[in-house]
């Protein structure tokens, strides 16, 4: 089953279960699916909609913060429900030790040190985010990197 078929299967489960956040997130989703589709006049396979799915989520965490600062708490805890659907939907993501493993790994054959400085951060980063694209957010290899840079 593909991620497109799981998320119509899903979109009507949620309308027969009547889950009103699980719906109304899906249905978003589907939508930014298909502006993508229509814009670009291609159709998209798993991996594309993965990255559509890992933005969607990059933009509530965005709006987290936004709300927090505004005291609106009721928008957090929607934000923070349509997360929690939209992951379901990504392919299993790294941890924070994973993560650090493949930045030494990549730093070793970049020929990049431990502790040089930031001065190589953009090189280090622009060698390990593709091959952690779609299974780890961007902020966290950030953190990786600085870490091993120190």
């Amino acid at each position: 089953m593909t991620l497109k078929e799981r998320l119509n299967a899903d979109f009507k489960d949620a309308m027969k279960n009547r889950q009103t956040v699980r719906k109304e997130t899906i249905s978003f989703l589907r939508a930014a699916i298909k502006q993508y589709e229509v814009d670009n006049r291609e159709e998209l396979d798993d991996a594309g909609i993965a990255a559509i799915v890992a933005k969607q989520i990059k933009m509530r965490k965005d709006g987290i913060a936004d709300f927090k600062k505004a005291g609106r708490d009721d928008l957090v805890e929607a934000n923070e429900a349509e997360i929690a659907v939209l992951t379901g939907y990504l392919p299993k993501q790294l941890t924070a030790e994973e993560i650090d493993e493949l930045v030494k790994e990549t730093a070793a054959e970049a020929g990049i040190e431990a502790g040089s400085g930031k001065g190589s951060m953009g090189r280090l980063m622009g060698a390990v985010m593709p091959k952690v694209k779609g299974v780890a957010d961007g902020n966290d290899v950030k953190k990786s990197v600085m870490n091993f840079l120190g």
